[in-house]
């Protein structure tokens, strides 16, 4: 899973790409193991488009994105915020709910 910064972002939100945005600090205990669920998941959905950003590096994204807690996991279509996942219960919930659509 690639390392996204807001250029990369803004792009595939530009161009109206439907894409899954895991969202992390990295003194964060929660998202170590939350990572390592989201890229298991990535890994079996190789056609699913995940990206991971650093939201200590994301400001404004996170004041418009009404970002309440990391580790955060949002599906993004047509320039917005679908919806927000921030518990990541276990690698077979998140591969039900990124693999529905």
């Amino acid at each position: 899973m690639k390392e996204w910064q807001e250029q990369d972002i803004d792009f595939k939100l530009t161009n109206k790409h439907e894409f899954w945005l895991y969202l992390y600090t990295p003194m964060c205990g929660t998202c170590q193991v939350a990572s390592k669920m989201i890229k298991v998941v990535d890994e079996i959905l190789p056609h699913v488009t995940i990206g991971k950003s650093d939201l200590n590096y994301l400001p404004q994204k996170a004041m418009e994105w009404q970002i309440e807690s990391v580790p955060c996991l949002l599906h993004m279509k047509d320039e917005k915020v679908i919806e927000k996942y921030y518990a990541f219960h276990s690698v077979p919930y998140l591969l039900e709910i990124v693999s529905k659509d």
